[in-house]
Formats: structure tokens, C-alpha cells, sequence
């Protein structure tokens, strides 16, 4: 089974970025089994379609607007994750419906997919999270693994390096 993870979002962007810290921290932090690839998607849009290809499964990391407090952490999952052109529920202009509508278009879609989502707080100039925001990532990277167990994947945390 293929399983991709992108982290999405704008580092420049405060909150937005947080898709991105939550990617580096797992990167940095975690080892996993080959079949499952960590990828950095920033801004990219609809230049990551080509990633989605032979996945059964993907799962996004980013800043969503669920309508809810700042630091709220959602997941949703297949259908629920909206996948037209429209509707953002991203706080990018591109996002992950584009991304979705295009590969229902290409026939790309992955036989399950989520998104595991934090709603931003401040979306100002600035590379860093919120306070509120900052405070939730350990939950947040939490979420990641818990979905990824259920997907039946063990991350390994890697070892710190001798000093």
C-alpha cells in the first residue's frame, strides 16, 4: 500500500504555514516504513497532482478554516473533503478542492484520502505560528499519527544523535 502525506501551506503566512511545520517536525522527528512517503507540498497546487498517482492512500496536514476556534483540529476524510472548484475550505487560493477536482478529473484520485487540518489564528506576514496555533502542534502531529495508526502505519521515533 502507497501512502503519501503532504504538508501544505505558506511559511510566509503565519498560521498558513503550519501544514509545513507539522511536515518538518514529522521529517525531523519520525522514521517510516518505505511505502509511506512525507512530502513538503507548500504552495504548489496543482503541480503535486503527478504525487497523487499509484497512492492508495494521502493525507494533507494544513491550516483549514473549519468556522471554529483558532487551534481546532479536525479531521475529515473521502467526501467529506470538498472537491470542487468553488468552495475553499483551505485558506489557500489554490487548494486542496482544486487539487482534488482535477484528479476526479484525471482519474487519480487514492481510494481514501484525509485531511488533518488546524484553523488558523493569524494569517499576517510572518514566519511564525500564533501563540494559539504553536501551542497545538504537539496535538496536532498527535492527530497525524493516530490517523496513521488507524491506516495501519507505525511511525518510529528516530534517535537522538550522540553528542
Amino acid at each position: 500500500m502507497s501512502i503519501a502525506i503532504f504538508g501544505i501551506g505558506n511559511i510566509l503566512l503565519s498560521d498558513d504555514g503550519a501544514g509545513i511545520h507539522a511536515f518538518n517536525r514529522l521529517n525531523d522527528t519520525y522514521t517510516f516504513p518505505e511505502n509511506v512517503e512525507l512530502i513538503d507540498g507548500g504552495t504548489k497546487g496543482l503541480d503535486l497532482l503527478p504525487l497523487f498517482e499509484n497512492r492508495d492512500k494521502v493525507m494533507f496536514i494544513d491550516a483549514a478554516n473549519f468556522r471554529k476556534d483558532p487551534g481546532t483540529i479536525d479531521v475529515i476524510s473521502g467526501d467529506r473533503i470538498p472537491a470542487f472548484l468553488s468552495k475553499k475550505l483551505s485558506v489557500h487560493q489554490i487548494g486542496i478542492p482544486d487539487m482534488l477536482f482535477a484528479a476526479k478529473l484525471m482519474e487519480i484520485t487514492p481510494q481514501e484520502m484525509c485531511l488533518v487540518g488546524i484553523q488558523p489564528e493569524s494569517m499576517a506576514t510572518s514566519t511564525e505560528l500564533s501563540e494559539v496555533v504553536a501551542a497545538k502542534m504537539d496535538a496536532l502531529i498527535d492527530t497525524v499519527l493516530q490517523k496513521l495508526k488507524e491506516w495501519g502505519v507505525n511511525a518510529a521515533p528516530k534517535k537522538a544523535a550522540r553528542q
